[in-house]
């Protein structure tokens, strides 16, 4: 088995049927299989995947698990030489799969790698990111990048060329391929993490364990970017992303830099609050 593809999948049905079809259709003179695993959605979504695609391995969760655990459950059955973690809302070209993975074979020295994304106007989606600082991280908290827009530009990585192929500190979890080597060395995703930041976390442990995190441009993918995750409120969303970046800086920074996020964090929802009011 060469390529194993994990879909996990929470309300978008539509999406993910377009995303099957793709992946069926596209150009594959290689084995593979394909996760799909359900985080309790309640728009048929279960019930598409079992009419229309018999050959997908259909895991289905009566809660949603998050994105770490629910990948890993899929992680762990799966039996490709290398292990694609695809969004629901993404959309393969018809070579896609067979330039990343002809890509991946090629360069042995990416344990990691994504492709460049793009939206339904063939427009490059910027998602190449250093890895966070307590600075970077303090400023998203504090929205200083609304009276300084460039103070971001570094961690952003807003100069980074996506026509070039380039070892970088992390990429999107949208389209995350890792070779089997790395997988069985450090695990799949660290499961403390429901949303958000857990490919951050996986590119990090890439790193200490002696491997490489590549882009390449060799490949294409669509991608229409949140449509899950556009489904849940704002303030949940809030929530969910404070608790995965200090859980990320518990685990890899000192812990002044943790405290000093954790308070800042009090002070970004009293910002955003007062701001809440004065709208009104």
């Amino acid at each position: 088995m060469y390529l194993s593809i994990v879909i996990v999948s929470w309300n978008v049905r539509e999406k993910l049927e377009k995303n099957l079809k793709a992946i069926y259709e596209s150009k594959s003179n290689f084995s593979f299989e394909v996760f799909v695993v359900d985080n309790n959605s309640s728009d048929g979504s279960v019930e598409m995947v079992k009419s229309n695609f018999l050959r997908v391995n259909l895991i289905v969760n009566s809660n949603n698990k998050g994105f770490a655990k629910a990948n890993n459950q899929a992680i762990k059955k799966s039996k490709g030489d290398f292990v694609l973690l695809l969004n629901p809302d993404m959309q393969v070209q018809s070579d896609t799969l067979e330039k990343m993975l002809k890509w991946m074979q090629d360069n042995k020295q990416a344990s990691v790698a994504g492709c460049h994304l793009v939206n339904k106007k063939d427009e490059t989606i910027p998602h190449i990111r250093c890895f966070p600082t307590v600075w970077n991280q303090l400023a998203i908290i504090l929205k200083i990048p609304h009276m300084l827009p460039g103070v971001l530009n570094k961690y952003l990585f807003t100069n980074f060329d996506y026509k070039k192929e380039s070892k970088v500190d992390s990429i999107r979890g949208s389209f995350f391929m890792i070779r089997r080597e790395m997988i069985e060395k450090i695990g799949g995703l660290d499961e403390r993490y429901f949303i958000w930041f857990e490919e951050v976390d996986y590119c990090k442990q890439v790193y200490e364990n002696g491997g490489e995190v590549w882009y390449t441009s060799v490949a294409k993918c669509v991608d229409h970017v949140g449509q899950s995750f556009g489904k849940v409120d704002v303030i949940k969303k809030q929530n969910y992303f404070r608790d995965s970046m200090l859980k990320y800086f518990k685990k890899w920074h000192s812990v002044w830099q943790y405290c000093i996020l954790k308070i800042a964090w009090i002070f970004g929802l009293l910002f955003a609050y007062i701001g809440g009011l004065f709208k009104k």
